[in-house]
């Protein structure tokens, strides 16, 4: 389990610095008690229920803890940000820690570990709101798909974040502290400094301890926090409250589906339906499931009323592919954005071998893909695209063996950097042709991208008399440029009719 916020009394929020998800107007079927006042006063607040089931001690306080109580409590806009983002998940998760008669303070833990971001992704490859690594979830059932990332998914993490905090709170005999240690750092590390302390005749509480400097931060963190939302107004802060009632409803749609078609039948858009839903990468669900969906509790019997009038044949659209003379399973695959496993899959081939003629099934999205707008192509491209004022953007085309260790020496940046800016973590594999994005504050040479804010990428269709080097003067880049976006030999004559991708300035293309 990673923790990926900096240590003792900097900016918790610093590692979250990307796009916030929470859409201001989202969710608003959800009571606000300053306007519906009558449903209000019938339900006790969220937080009224939270403090009713404390159970961690929270006298404890020493320099650690301060240290972090301090800047939070400082920093009321992030507290704001957190809670908004908490809002739709709360209730479930401080109801199934009460029925498992666990701390109601697990609730706050997403807090620490990703500021409450569903799509937060560290740069130890921890994903969701809990932040499970990779062997972790799937230790803990959570599947991990090309469509479906499930320590994303907020039913499934959740449960999977109790059973294991659970677990961990058993081996170390009840104490939380030691248990909410090894949840960031592994029971082995915690063991191992209690073995330690016992040699030397030191005390073994979480406090005596020497852990990880990232581990001896993270449960102050949570006390600190723990300790704000019990006595806020003690330390100068207000809470965003909200009646205490169920936000979502399960719906069970009983195959793959359609997420377009699934937001229209539910009333919602886009962006609600993937806030709540996370864990679906692409443009449908899993066809290996779960097969259900989260809808705000409002929305639920219209998208059940909607869903049983849809055949089942009709939840995902299919196109059929006639296989040309040249086409491979990885060029199709890539045509048609899904993986070389998966069109096999769906098509029953045992092997890689297909013939000219004959005929391919393709899964195939109702909408255009960037409707899509929070599936993981789509939050990687306004990652991204974005702009970062003062900073200029290079594109790297990745080639054979390299890594983000080797790119960010090329660029004289930080390989945790690089690997931030394109959403993924230093340890994730690169595939070779890959583009990576890269913001300077200076120039890079012209050989190592096309910068600039303006900067779009054109297809261009050679012309008879066209030449690589004239091309290259047209839209001002360099033959070096033009060779690694398109991975050609540019000593080789260039055919009229061949096509080029290039990356240039749109203010200043001809």
């Amino acid at each position: 389990m990673a923790e990926d916020l900096p240590l003792m009394s900097s900016d918790p929020t610093a590692d979250y610095s990307g796009p916030d998800y929470f859409i201001p107007g989202v969710f608003d079927q959800v009571p606000d008690p300053a306007t519906d006042g009558d449903l209000a006063s019938s339900l006790p607040s969220v937080w009224e229920i939270y403090r009713k089931h404390t159970i961690l001690d929270l006298s404890e306080d020493n320099p650690r803890i301060k240290a972090q109580r301090d800047w939070y409590a400082k920093h009321q806009s992030y507290i704001d940000r957190v809670t908004r983002r908490a809002e739709p998940y709360l209730y479930y998760i401080i109801e199934e820690s009460i029925k498992r008669g666990l701390p109601s303070e697990l609730a706050l833990l997403p807090v620490v570990e990703s500021a409450y971001d569903p799509f937060a992704y560290s740069h130890g490859r921890a994903a969701g709101i809990w932040q499970f690594i990779p062997g972790t979830g799937r230790a803990f059932g959570l599947n991990q798909t090309w469509w479906y990332e499930g320590r994303r998914d907020i039913v499934a993490a959740t449960n999977a974040a109790m059973d294991y905090l659970e677990s961990l709170n058993r081996q170390f005999d009840g104490d939380w502290m030691l248990a909410l240690a090894s949840y960031n750092s592994g029971a082995g590390t915690v063991r191992n400094a209690i073995r330690r302390n016992k040699s030397k005749g030191k005390p073994t509480d979480f406090w005596s301890l020497d852990l990880p400097r990232e581990t001896r931060a993270y449960v102050p963190k949570l006390i600190a926090i723990s300790q704000l939302f019990a006595e806020p107004e003690k330390y100068g802060l207000t809470l965003i409250d909200y009646p205490y009632q169920p936000f979502f409803e399960a719906i069970d749609i009983g195959g793959q589906l359609d997420l377009a078609m699934a937001a229209g039948m539910a009333g919602i858009t886009m962006e609600e339906l993937y806030r709540l839903n996370p864990a679906f990468n692409r443009w449908a669900t899993d066809p290996a499931g779960p097969h259900r969906l989260l809808v705000p509790v409002g929305n639920a019997d219209a998208m059940r009323a909607e869903l049983n009038k849809l055949p089942p044949e009709k939840r995902v659209a299919w196109a059929r592919y006639t296989i040309q003379s040249g086409d491979s399973i990885l060029s199709i695959s890539k045509k048609h954005n899904i993986t070389p496993q998966l069109l096999k899959q769906v098509n029953h081939l045992k092997s890689n071998t297909i013939r000219a003629g004959k005929t391919l099934l393709i899964p195939q999205s109702s909408e255009p893909l960037d409707h899509y707008s929070l599936s993981a192509d789509q939050r990687l491209e306004a990652k991204q695209n974005r702009l970062v004022e003062g900073k200029q953007k290079t594109l790297h085309k990745v080639k054979p063996g390299e890594t983000f260790w080797s790119i960010s020496r090329q660029y004289n940046i930080h390989h945790r950097t690089l690997a931030k800016w394109n959403g993924m973590a230093p340890t994730d594999t690169l595939s070779t042709g890959k583009t990576l994005v890269i913001w300077s504050a200076k120039p890079q040479l012209a050989t190592s991208g096309m910068q600039g804010q303006r900067m779009r990428k054109i297809r261009y269709r050679a012309r008879s008399g066209d030449s690589y080097a004239g091309i290259a003067n047209r839209f001002n880049v360099s033959l070096g440029q033009l060779k690694r976006w398109n991975d050609i030999d540019i000593k080789k004559y260039l055919q009229p009719g061949d096509m080029l991708t290039l990356y240039v300035d749109v203010a200043n293309a001809p």
